[in-house]
C-alpha cells in the first residue's frame, strides 16, 4: 500500500509514476487531505486525482486551484467480456520491462508522442520492486526495438480495492512504426495480465476528442463510466482548463510556423500573423521586429537563399569549401546523360529547384527509367540534375547560428504485410497513421512513383503482402511523402556535425537543414546532398530547435543554452 512512505499523505494512497502521481480519491476519508496530496505536485509533473466521491463539489469549492479533466473514463468488465487473450501479431512481441534501458526507450516514445517524460530510475524501481505496477513493452521481433508501451496498476494489490479493479495508463506507440496493431496488442496484453490475476475490471482515461483511441476501446468492449479525473491548474495543464484564445491567424498556422509562434509567445515576444496559410509571422520585441516564414527569416540573405534554392549552386559552393559531393551533372537530355548513368551505375534524378521531395526519382539504372525520371523532374523544373546514387542513410542535420541543434535519420516509407491486406490497403492505412502523427503533414501518395517502387520490389499494389514481410513503397525519405524521422542527435560522429556547420558557413546561411548521405551516423564517411533554407523545426521535437531559432532572432530573450555540441574533431 502506497501511503505516507511516498511522501504524500498519512491518509490515502498515492502512486508516483515518474511523469506525475496518481492520487486515489477513494482511499481518502477527508477531501481536504486529497487536495493537499494534489497540492504537493512537483514542478513539471502532471498529477491526476481519480475516484474521488463528488469530484464536481470538490472542484467547485476550489475553482482557482483545480479543474475537472476533460477526459472520459472507460471500463472493461472482465466478467461480461469473458476470455480476452491477446492476439498473435506477426513480428511483434510483448514483455515486461527488463532493464533501465527499456525504461529509457519508454521515455523516448513518450517524448515522440509529446507526452511528459518520466524519471527512468523511478520507473525501473516501480517495475522490478512494486508488484502492483506493470510496465509492458511491445518489441519488433526483427530489430528488438521497443515500439510501444503501456503501464498498468493493480488496485487490489495496491490498496485492497473493494471493486477488485485495475487501471491502464500511458499507452504510447512509436509514431514512426510501420506495423499496425501495436496499441491494441498492448491493451489486450494488459487485460490478459489483470484477468489472470483475478481482477474484475480495468479502467482507463482518454481525452474526450481522441476519437481514434475511443473507437479502439469501444471495439474492445470498454464502456464509459461516470468516474472523473481532477488535476491541479499548472502550466502543463493550462490548455486543458483555460484553452488559449487563438489570436488572429494562429489557428491557420502549420506545425512548422506554430512551433515558432508558441516559443515566441512564451517569451513575451509579440506575434503577428501576416499570412497564416503561408506561415508568415512578424515577431516584435524591445523595438526589434523580424518577419519569418516558418524557420526562414530576414536574417537569411538573398544570396544564401538562392544558393540553397538551386541544388547545382549549393553543390559547387560546398565542394569549393572541401566538402565531398556525389558525382553529378546537369541533364542535357541527350546521349551524355545515358553515358553518365552507365559510368556510375545507378543515379538519382531530381529538379535543380524544388522541395519536399517533389520530382525526385531514386535508383534509376535503365534508359527507359531515365527517360521517365527526366520527364518527371522536368515537370517541376526545366533544369534537372543527375547524380550518382550513394548508398547509406539519409541524415538531416539542423544547423542554427553555427551549431548543430538536432540530427535525424530520414527513412523512406514502408509497410509490413499482414497476409490479409493488399499493398494498396497497407499503404493507405500507413498513410492515415503518418498523417495523424504529423497533423496532416505526412502522407504517402498512391501515384506512379509508389506503383513503380512497389513493382521494383517484385509486387503490384493489389497483391497481398505476406505476413511480416517489409516492403519499401517509395525510395525517397522525405517526410511529406510518408518518410519517417529517427532522432540520432546524441549518436552522430563529431566530424559529420563539423561538415554540416562548415557547409552552412560556406553557403552563408544562419538556419539550414544540411542533408548528408552516410553509411553510418557514427562514422566519418559522407557525401553532401543538399541544403534546405527552411527546415521543418517541428520534425525534431523535443530537440530545442524552435528555442535555438528564437535565440538567434532575439538573443536577449534566451534563457538557457542549446543542449548539444559535438566533441573535438581531429584535423587531417
Amino acid at each position: 500500500m502506497t501511503v505516507a512512505s511516498h511522501g504524500d499523505s498519512a491518509d490515502g494512497v498515492v502512486q508516483d509514476l515518474g511523469w506525475g502521481r496518481l492520487v486515489f480519491g477513494q482511499t481518502f476519508s477527508d477531501p481536504d487531505q486529497f487536495g493537499n496530496a494534489l497540492r504537493a505536485e512537483a514542478s513539471g509533473r502532471r498529477d491526476i486525482g481519480m475516484y474521488l466521491d463528488a469530484p464536481h463539489v470538490f472542484v467547485a469549492l476550489h475553482p482557482h486551484e483545480f479543474f475537472i479533466d476533460p477526459s472520459f473514463t472507460y471500463r472493461l468488465d472482465f466478467g461480461r467480456t469473458g476470455e480476452f487473450r491477446p492476439p498473435d501479431v506477426p513480428g511483434l512481441s510483448v514483455r515486461t520491462v527488463q532493464s533501465k534501458e527499456d525504461c529509457a526507450a519508454i521515455n523516448h516514445i513518450y517524448v515522440q508522442c509529446r507526452m511528459v517524460p518520466a524519471d527512468v530510475d523511478l520507473m525501473w524501481n516501480n517495475a522490478h520492486s512494486e508488484p502492483h505496477m506493470i510496465y509492458l513493452v511491445a518489441t519488433d521481433d526483427e530489430t528488438g526495438a521497443v515500439v510501444g508501451t503501456v503501464t498498468g496498476i493493480d488496485h487490489a494489490d495496491l490498496f485492497a480495492d473493494e471493486e477488485n479493479g485495475s487501471s491502464l495508463w500511458c499507452l504510447a506507440v512509436d509514431p514512426t512504426i510501420s506495423r499496425p496493431g501495436v496499441g491494441g496488442l498492448l491493451v489486450r496484453s494488459l487485460v490478459d495480465e489483470f484477468a489472470t490475476r483475478g481482477r474484475s475490471q480495468m479502467d482507463l482515461s482518454v481525452l474526450h476528442d481522441n476519437s481514434g483511441a475511443i473507437a479502439l476501446y469501444e471495439r474492445m468492449g470498454f464502456e464509459r463510466v461516470p468516474a472523473l479525473g481532477i488535476k491541479r491548474k499548472n502550466a502543463i495543464n493550462e490548455k486543458l482548463f483555460a484553452p488559449v484564445q487563438e489570436g488572429e491567424g494562429l489557428a491557420e498556422l502549420n506545425p512548422y510556423a506554430r512551433i515558432i509562434a508558441d516559443e515566441a509567445i512564451m517569451r513575451g515576444i509579440a506575434v503577428e500573423v501576416l499570412d497564416g496559410k503561408g506561415g508568415y509571422l512578424r515577431l516584435t520585441h524591445g523595438g526589434t521586429s523580424i518577419v519569418t516564414r516558418e524557420s526562414l527569416s530576414e536574417l537569411t540573405n538573398a544570396v544564401a537563399m538562392s544558393r540553397c534554392d538551386d541544388k547545382r549552386v549549393a553543390r559547387k559552393v560546398v565542394s569549393d569549401a572541401g566538402i565531398r559531393v556525389p558525382l553529378g551533372r546537369t541533364a542535357t537530355f541527350d546521349d551524355a546523360d545515358y553515358e553518365f548513368m552507365a559510368e556510375v551505375g545507378s543515379v538519382v534524378v531530381k529538379p535543380a529547384r524544388g522541395e519536399q521531395g517533389a520530382g525526385i526519382t531514386v535508383g534509376v539504372s535503365t534508359p527507359e527509367d531515365l527517360d521517365r525520371a527526366l520527364a518527371w523532374a522536368g515537370k517541376h523544373c526545366a533544369d534537372v540534375i543527375i547524380e550518382e546514387r550513394c548508398e547509406g542513410e539519409d541524415l538531416r542535420l539542423v544547423v542554427i547560428n553555427g551549431k548543430v541543434i538536432a540530427a535525424a535519420i530520414r527513412r523512406p516509407p514502408e509497410v509490413v504485410g499482414s497476409g490479409k491486406h493488399t499493398i494498396r490497403q497497407l499503404v493507405e492505412a500507413q498513410s492515415r497513421r503518418r498523417s495523424a502523427a504529423t497533423h496532416g503533414e505526412s502522407v504517402i501518395p498512391v501515384d506512379a512513383l509508389t506503383e513503380d517502387t512497389v513493382r521494383d520490389g517484385g509486387w503490384e499494389l493489389d497483391d497481398v503482402l505476406p505476413s511480416n514481410e517489409r516492403l519499401v513503397v517509395r525510395h525517397t525519405a522525405n517526410l511529406h511523402t510518408g518518410g519517417t524521422i529517427v532522432d540520432v542527435t546524441d549518436d552522430i560522429n563529431p566530424l559529420l556535425a563539423k561538415v554540416a556547420v562548415d557547409a552552412a558557413d560556406a553557403i552563408g546561411i544562419p538556419v539550414t537543414g544540411i542533408d548528408l548521405m552516410v553509411p553510418a551516423v557514427t562514422g566519418e564517411e559522407y557525401v553532401f546532398i543538399e541544403a534546405n533554407e527552411r527546415p521543418g523545426l517541428a520534425n525534431h521535437e523535443p530537440r530545442p530547435t524552435a528555442q535555438a531559432f528564437v535565440d538567434l532572432l532575439f538573443p536577449r530573450t534566451a534563457a538557457t543554452p542549446w543542449a548539444w555540441q559535438p566533441g573535438p574533431v581531429e584535423q587531417d
